[in-house]
């Protein structure tokens, strides 16, 4: 049979294949980072950083968890090295072998009461691990979907590496509160047992080992993709892909950046701050607890907020974030449509918006139900602006890059982001809810300042949808 009547090959990696290994990771990344904070909160605080004042227990713990921030831009240049320089197959096995190993043993960690501030020690070195090895999750992820789309579907297959973050949070909180309601809690349902502090904890750490197994088993399937063969072929795989990324592409490192400052901000303003703020006693419910333990109280320095139970603003979360992926996968096919700097453009003006609401949403009101449909408003109005700017992001990011830098320029932009809009989101809206005495409004504000940035960066961005990556291999001639 001649050529020309011959069946089209079939791809080397299947649909099936290149979307279970592209989301894998993030679903466990974003497991992680719920699973901790949320043992941040319950659990390390007592069994890894005791102390008298339970405030500098609770900062000791989100002090660890947030070293994990700076682990990860080393991770982004490392694994992005090894990614341009020896394919995306190796180092994504690598990069979710060593997160599912420093998860796994956190789960196994003596506390305190058995060796002392080694167990902190060793804590914190395994989220740095973790760290590291997400630094090059991420990028890794969006390439193997991106690489492997069929033409015109690029958007559409790189908003599932996204859904991870949806999905890992349905999964995290949803092990959470199984085991809240498995364990007997003689104070109520939200509060921590002995048995949770025991081992209960452990579970959600060590569950996080079958979805590496999994994960591994689908990613050793892979080949690698016909875009970085050909740039191996071509002569254009860099020596020492970081000091090329930032010498020929150092502008779509900033825009890659700041494109993503936004995505980040609305991220942890949805599910850190108001998981706080949403749980934390209204001024009224902690005067009349002080006032039945006779504890000295000082409602001029309290900063209230809306006195939901753990378990019932997690339900909301939850409730919000199915919207989360829901927005996500449509996001998708409209970038793939109309252009990911034009959705974008749209989504973060209406997020800039949306941080000027904030009082309005997220305001006490006279009648309780009242309160609560609001809240839950306001969590799905959030979360499907999250989805909507998170989708194209496992596009549009990859496309700013050559194939021959794609990893490390991807890694670097998303992850550098995640210092500036992460990292730094949670301290800054908890200070200036303070500020405003209870009040949320200046924590909106910070939204939209965070928002227009990114449109800035969009605005001064081009349209990357019709990229070619057959094409936009590098240069092979600076590679040598």
């Amino acid at each position: 049979m001649s050529s020309a009547t011959a069946a089209p090959a079939a791809p080397a990696n299947p649909r099936s294949r290149v979307i279970t290994a592209s989301l894998i990771g993030t679903t466990i990344e974003f497991y992680d980072f719920y699973v901790y904070a949320t043992a941040a909160v319950l659990v390390f605080p007592i069994l890894f950083f005791p102390s008298d004042d339970d405030t500098a227990s609770l900062l000791a713990s989100f002090a660890v968890f947030g070293a994990a921030m700076i682990a990860r831009p080393i991770g982004a240049v490392v694994f992005g090295h090894f990614g341009d320089k020896f394919g995306r197959k190796a180092t994504l096995v690598a990069s979710l072998l060593t997160m599912g190993i420093a998860t796994v043993l956190i789960g196994c960690l003596p506390t305190f009461n058995d060796i002392g501030w080694w167990a902190a020690l060793l804590l914190l070195v395994l989220r740095l691990a973790q760290g590291f090895a997400l630094g090059g999750e991420w990028s890794g992820a969006a390439l193997v979907a991106t690489e492997n789309a069929p033409k015109g579907k690029r958007a559409w297959y790189g908003t599932f590496p996204q859904l991870g973050a949806p999905i890992g949070f349905i999964i995290a909180n949803s092990v959470f509160l199984a085991i809240y309601f498995a364990l007997p809690h003689p104070d109520g349902p939200a509060q921590r047992s002995e048995e949770f502090l025991a081992w209960g904890w452990r579970v959600p750490f060590l569950f996080s080992a079958v979805m590496v197994i999994v994960g591994l088993w689908v990613r050793l399937k892979l080949v690698e993709s016909e875009t970085f063969s050909k740039a191996e072929k071509t002569g254009a795989i860099r020596k020492f892909p970081l000091g090329s990324v930032i010498r020929g592409h150092w502008r779509a490192l900033i825009l890659g950046t700041f494109i993503m400052l936004a995505t980040y901000v609305l991220f942890y303003l949805m599910t850190s701050f108001t998981l706080a703020y949403g749980t934390k006693p209204t001024l009224e419910a902690a005067q009349a607890t002080a006032e039945s333990t006779g504890a000295p109280f000082d409602a001029a320095a309290y900063v209230p907020g809306l006195g939901f139970g753990f378990t019932d603003f997690v339900i909301m979360q939850i409730v919000g974030v199915v919207f989360f992926g829901i927005f996500t996968l449509l996001s998708g096919p409209v970038a793939d449509s109309i252009g990911r700097r034009k959705l974008l453009l749209w989504v973060t003006g209406v997020i800039a918006v949306f941080g000027l609401l904030f009082a309005v949403f997220l305001s006490p009101q006279l009648d309780p139900k009242f309160t609560g449909a609001l809240v839950q408003a306001f969590l799905v109005l959030g979360f499907m602006l999250m989805g909507a700017t998170f989708g194209p992001m496992g596009a549009l990011l990859p496309e700013l890059f050559p194939t021959n830098v794609r990893y490390t320029g991807s890694a670097i932009s998303y992850n550098v982001a995640s210092i500036l809009g992460a990292a730094v989101a949670p301290s800054i809206a908890t200070t200036l809810w303070a500020l405003a005495d209870g009040s949320t409004w200046l924590v909106g504000v910070y939204l939209t300042g965070s928002a227009v940035l990114t449109f800035i960066a969009l605005w001064l961005s081009k349209e990357t949808k019709d990229t070619e990556y057959e094409t936009n291999v590098g240069d092979a001639a600076l590679s040598r």
